[in-house]
């Protein structure tokens, strides 16, 4: 599966120069708001040592790693869900994102303009918050115009939808995330901003970090990570964070052709993990070998661990867990 995060913030909060030295690539960073028009994407591999030390064990060829796409996308202004600055461009750019880095600016440098003025973190979480609420509001409202003609001549399954979006919007309005929804069909198929998954980035120093920002990313339930983006020596963790956030684990192939991550949703169960591999493998699944990582690495390869009965064959049902070294067995 395709991991993708949007990177958001207002302008000059350090978000390209975050994009610039996760991806090491050359992108426009500008001391004005707006220096970046199109959204840049950059693939950057998940740290992994397992993926090493199994390419190793293997002497594979190559070694292909899990990856994350990151968006770096136009600053988010007051009134962008109304079109200003560069604002409906901006939104439509992260709907297709699982999830959404936040850049808040927390480091006081009067030579990089604020575009409000003044450095204010908990103000621009709320202004980000508020302008994804009422661009969602604007799309809620839209499917209920739809589904109100619809429940007319469709009926329950149509008027139910209606009640779900309802109550949908009412929470919008009170400022909430739509995180515990996310779930829902409707929700999902509408790609709603505030029902993502997020982790804020707090940039600057950890002293610099105010308590109430603290305490208002807690009262939103969501994760933090603190680092001065120019120096940028936690971005591992970073990604690492992105990855928890989502619930995604890896489970991994290995072989003399190459030793690969394969991305998975916690829970997943081993005939839609094999999916993965190959969609022929999820339909004419038959059983997995399966044996953790560590454990290959400890015997000194996969003929040894069925000679120590660390191998073991697992059915339909087996849930994957993070780390498992797979081989599928299908018809």
């Amino acid at each position: 599966m395709k991991l993708e995060i949007g990177i958001v913030g207002l302008p000059n909060v350090g978000k390209s120069t975050l994009f610039q030295v996760l991806t090491r690539q050359n992108v426009l960073i500008a001391n004005y708001p707006f220096a970046t028009i199109d959204p840049n994407v950059g693939v950057v591999p998940v740290p992994d040592e397992r993926i090493d030390k199994l390419a190793e064990l293997s002497r594979s060829a190559k070694k292909i790693p899990a990856v994350v796409e990151f968006y770096d996308i136009a600053g988010l202004v007051k009134g962008a869900h109304e079109g200003e600055g560069l604002g409906n461009k901006f939104l439509a750019n992260i709907r297709d994102c699982q999830a959404i880095v936040v850049v808040l600016r927390v480091f006081k440098d009067s030579d990089i303009v604020h575009v409000e003025g003044t450095v204010d973190p908990v103000r621009d979480l709320e202004t980000i918050n508020l302008e994804l609420a009422l661009k969602d509001i604007e799309t809620v409202d839209r499917r209920m115009g739809g589904l109100a003609k619809e429940s007319k001549a469709a009926g329950k399954s149509a008027t139910a939808g209606l009640e779900l979006l309802k109550q949908i919007r009412e929470e919008l309005a009170k400022g909430k995330l739509l995180t515990a929804h996310a779930s829902e069909p409707l929700v999902k198929e509408m790609q709603l901003l505030t029902s993502k998954k997020r982790l804020y980035l707090l940039n600057g120093e950890v002293e610099e970090v105010p308590e109430e920002l603290i305490k208002k990313i807690r009262e939103l339930d969501a994760d933090y990570a603190t680092m001065n983006v120019a120096l940028a020596d936690e971005l591992n963790e970073l990604i690492r964070k992105a990855y928890h956030i989502l619930g995604l684990i890896s489970f991994f192939t290995t072989g003399e052709d190459e030793t690969r991550a394969w991305t998975i949703e916690q829970g997943t169960k081993a005939p839609q993990a094999a999916g993965v591999i190959h969609t022929d493998f999820e339909h004419k699944f038959i059983r997995a070998e399966v044996v953790r990582w560590d454990e290959l690495l400890a015997v000194g390869g996969w003929a040894k661990a069925r000679e120590h009965g660390k191998l073991r064959l697992e059915g339909k049902e087996y849930v994957v867990q993070d780390g498992d070294v797979m081989e599928i067995r299908h018809g």
